[in-house]
């Protein structure tokens, strides 16, 4: 298998992420959107929420994805009897050492697998925030530090499925986005007939990078550049939920943070060395709307965060290339970067 030494190139890098999406793409089929979605978040160092109905293969990605990757893998089964310590771990006593001694949860992996986060209580939720955030864990005033690189990829039920809890606001702020698969073409489930109709095609996917091939990704996606009036750009969208008149709760700091690291991602695998507005647009609706929360009357009115955050999109100037006033082939009508949005009617 292909190793990289510090002076690889973008473009050897980019190969690397290309075989993970082949492999991927092989057991989810038709679904090219969502698989590289979860690739640019893998690769900004972020965690993938994926919300979706029961049979649809929020599983089956999170595992293909795992197993393209030559790294440690833990699954969670979350479960309402689920405690806290089986994520973290937990400290004991040694009677022949006589000392506590600390006993590793399935957090300590390089992909953690959540299956359905959201049938567990929010307590045992709660075990993740440190680790998501910080790639740590403490116990007993000691701190651990995770493997690298670290993901967790979690499945989740919609919250109005029988025998699940809503995820907390400050867990899926920690998510840097969410996918929903939805059902497959009548041509791609005929084909998933034929591929998963006699056989598990899980059991012959094989690595395609090591862990220090993704690491050497998630250093290339770093050095990514991103123009002050793109960065600009997306404080103005994320800013736009926080007065938004349908939503009680805008997106956070993080939310910025994660939208412009998802943003250099995205460039990456496009084999470009720069960030543009396209970028950003692209994923501010998997970044930013399961953060929000709409107000009571938009419910009513059956608004969703997704319907808000394109409405958003459509408002917001957006910055212009050089000599262009529509900005970088964007849908016209898109005001550009300075310039004010038409007045609805």
């Amino acid at each position: 298998m292909t190793t990289y030494d510090d002076r690889a190139s973008l473009t050897d890098l980019t190969a690397t992420a290309e075989r993970v999406r082949s492999s991927v793409e092989a057991v989810i089929e038709g679904k090219p959107e969502v698989v590289r979605l979860s690739l640019t978040v893998l690769l900004a160092e972020g965690h993938l929420l994926i919300e979706d109905v029961p049979g649809v293969g929020k599983t089956m990605l999170a595992k293909a994805l795992a197993r393209s990757i030559d790294c440690s893998v833990r699954r969670i089964q979350f479960t309402p009897d689920l405690l806290p310590s089986d994520i973290t771990g937990v400290s004991i006593w040694d009677q022949q050492r006589r000392d506590f001694e600390f006993k590793p949860g399935a957090i300590f992996a390089q992909i953690v697998i959540g299956d359905e986060i959201n049938r567990a209580s929010p307590k045992t939720q709660s075990a993740l925030l440190e680790s998501m955030e910080e790639r740590q864990v403490t116990i007993d005033g000691q701190t651990y530090e995770l493997p690298s690189p670290f993901m967790v990829v979690a499945t989740q039920n919609p919250v109005e499925m029988e025998g699940t809890y809503p995820l907390p606001e400050a867990q899926r702020d920690r998510f840097m986005a969410r996918v929903s698969i939805g059902y497959p073409s009548p041509e791609a489930e005929v084909e998933m007939l034929d591929v998963h109709g006699g056989a598990n095609p899980l059991d012959d996917l094989q690595p395609v990078a090591h862990a220090h091939d993704i690491s050497k990704l998630v250093e290339a996606v770093r050095g990514v550049h991103v123009a002050e009036t793109v960065r600009r750009y997306a404080v103005d969208l994320v800013a736009a939920t926080r007065t938004h008149p349908d939503l009680r709760l805008g997106a956070s700091p993080r939310a910025t943070l994660h939208l412009l690291r998802a943003a250099k991602a995205a460039a990456a695998l496009g084999g470009r060395e720069y960030a543009l507005p396209d970028d950003v647009q692209d994923l501010a609706v998997s970044v930013l709307a399961h953060r929000l929360l709409p107000t009571a009357q938009a419910q009513l009115n059956r608004r969703t965060s997704e319907q808000v955050v394109q409405e958003i999109l459509q408002s917001t100037p957006v910055p212009a290339a050089p000599g262009q006033q529509s900005g970088f082939g964007l849908a016209s009508g898109t005001p550009a970067y300075g310039q004010q949005p038409p007045r609805r009617l």
